[in-house]
């Protein structure tokens, strides 16, 4: 164990070397989000005057209420969309002339949002935008009422040398997303771009209520020798398609109450994507498998309540599943969270699967039964003594169950993280551990204890854990160990290395990747990867990866002893409106 330890942390060095040089860097996942801002935790809100008034009073009633409007807050979702669409109404405001933000890097993998505010006319009664003769993205604004183009163009170039550990024969066996050629042994590349484009808007029905809605199409294409295919392919459909009413209103004592109601195809994550992150799939005929372009379910009810720090949202998703591999799975669900203290956050979930033809198999041969009547119960914590992003310790962990109303199941999951922020040090440096623990099922028993992963994902800092070894084993019948630093040479950048170490919780893994059905040894394999990160400006964003993956004694042995090392490396960039 010794040895395998000191040939993690020399390759991992490595890495690490060889990203600072300016190799070529970088690793995308299948399943992981390029979108740098969607979904990310805020950690820090600033609203700045930018040439303050000689009336303090003035300075003082407008930043409060513009954050009022704005309503958002440390420990919150991030989304650019919604945001934006909040600045519109900031800008009714008396006295605010101009509203613009801007996006860095949090301390612990989040998101600083500094809003900045010129004192002026209010709004420009004459209106804003391209109807009056104004600028892209911005169509009109006027009286409250806002429409904006979205345009979003990503570019990515990927390349593995030894995917698959070089045994795709064994590793895709009769995996349906393979046409034509997949990658394999020796070196592979291949590029994806799409261009997501849209109008998005939002109306006043009164001074409290608002109507909004987006509206969205995505092209993306690939060619090369992608991990499952060499076949060209280009594809256009819908993405967004909703509608949805939000409001809300701050009494005179200061407590804040909102809510936000809609319906339609758009993106959904639960909490922090342990359990629900991808509603959309990506590849085969829709090409983009790294780039990820696509997130909408084909359907999203979503009832949001906020009131001062407790949130509470119901749900039901139909995600957007690829043809070739439908289940025709639904979800349903609850979720709550408070803040009893400004440092400790507290969750509770309920999702259950109304319907489903997904198979769940037995290990002694045959199907335990399916997801339809699937239930789980998740419990979490997050806890920071001294605040969000603030220099010291900082703790997390989660629990959850899985049932079955149907038949005999019994599978559990959850992680613990232990962290530690040098705020105040050169870089801003951040080092935990997490270990997650994914249940397998015992062939021994008669109850079904294998966890199903439903649609676990984001991105590699959440629950795509591994570049490489994700796409090997999901997040079913596994103990992974990660240790993670984050380093900020300056808010706009940050390097995020990884250090991984996979086993099976039960040698018995029917259910997984039949290639590893039967393991003789519990240890799956190691990581070592690097992801560099760089915010340009707030439309450009560039991403980096590199990942070095070997196997373990029980993927070499089901692999026959002939298993390579596998290499990966990826780099986009993004530019959005």
């Amino acid at each position: 164990m010794r040895g395998i330890f000191l040939q993690l942390l020399f390759v991992y060095f490595v890495a690490v070397f060889c990203s600072l040089l300016g190799l070529q860097t970088a690793q995308a996942q299948g399943v992981a989000g390029v979108d740098p801002y969607t979904n990310q935790l805020i950690e820090r809100v600033q609203v700045k005057i930018v040439s303050p008034s000689d009336d303090a009073g003035l300075n003082a009633r407008v930043e409060d209420s513009v954050r009022t409007t704005l309503a958002l807050f440390p420990g919150q979702r991030f989304s650019q969309q919604q945001l934006e669409l909040r600045l519109a109404q900031t800008r009714r405001i008396r006295d605010v002339g101009a509203v613009e933000y801007d996006v860095s890097f949090g301390r612990r993998g989040g998101l600083n949002i500094a809003v900045q505010v010129t004192l002026g006319d209010t709004a420009e009664p004459e209106g804003r935008g391209m109807s009056f003769g104004g600028k892209f993205p911005t169509i009109y604004e006027k009286d409250g009422t806002y429409l904006r183009f979205k345009l979003d163009v990503l570019g990515l170039y990927y390349a593995n040398n030894n995917a698959w550990y070089g045994r795709p024969d064994l590793m895709l066996n009769g995996n349906p997303l393979v046409e034509g050629e997949p990658s394999g042994e020796g070196f592979d590349d291949w590029f994806e771009a799409y261009v997501h484009y849209g109008i998005y808007g939002i109306t006043p029905i009164n001074d409290n209520l608002y109507v909004y809605g987006g509206l969205s199409a995505i092209t993306a294409g690939s060619v090369g020798q992608e991990l499952f295919t060499d076949k060209t392919r280009s594809y256009t459909g819908i993405e967004d398609a909703y509608v949805g009413l939000v409001g809300g209103e701050t009494s005179s004592e200061g407590n804040r109450l909102s809510y936000n109601l809609s319906v339609g195809r758009q993106r959904f994550t639960l909490v922090n994507g342990f359990l629900i992150a991808n509603t959309a799939s990506n590849g085969s005929n829709r090409a983009a498998l790294q780039a990820n372009a696509r997130w909408s379910a084909d359907m999203l009810a979503l009832a949001r309540l906020r009131y001062n720090t407790t949130m509470f949202e119901l749900f039901y998703l139909d995600p957007d599943e690829l043809d070739v591999v439908d289940s025709e799975t639904t979800y349903a669900g609850a979720n709550l969270e408070i803040q009893p203290t400004p440092n400790l956050d507290l969750g509770i979930s309920y999702v259950t699967t109304p319907v489903s033809s997904f198979n769940y198999f037995s290990p002694v041969g045959g199907i335990a039964g399916t997801r339809e009547g699937l239930e789980v119960f998740d419990a979490r914590f997050n806890y920071a003594p001294n605040g969000i992003g603030a220099p010291g310790v900082f703790f997390g962990g989660e629990y959850a169950m899985q049932r079955n109303r149907n038949f005999d199941m019994d599978a559990r999951a959850g992680w613990l993280e232990v962290g530690y922020s040098f705020a105040e040090a050169k870089w801003s440096p951040t080092v935990s551990y997490r270990i997650s623990s994914f249940s397998g099922d015992d062939p021994d028993t008669d109850t079904y204890e294998r966890w199903d992963p439903m649609l676990s994902g984001g991105t590699g800092e959440q629950w795509v854990q591994g570049a490489n070894h994700f796409k090997v084993v999901q997040d079913s019948n596994v103990i992974a160990h990660r240790v993670q630093a984050r380093f900020r040479p300056n808010p706009k950048f940050e390097l995020v290395p990884q250090l991984w170490a996979f086993y099976a919780e039960d040698k018995n893994n029917i259910g997984g990747n039949p290639a590893l059905s039967f393991l003789s040894d519990s240890e799956y394999g190691y990581e070592a990867n690097i992801t560099a990160k760089w915010f340009v400006n707030r439309n450009t964003y560039v991403h980096g990866h590199i990942a070095y993956t070997w196997p373990g004694d029980g993927t070499k042995a089901a692999l026959g002893g002939d298993a390579e090392d596998w290499l990966s490396a990826m780099l986009f960039v993004r530019y959005a409106f």
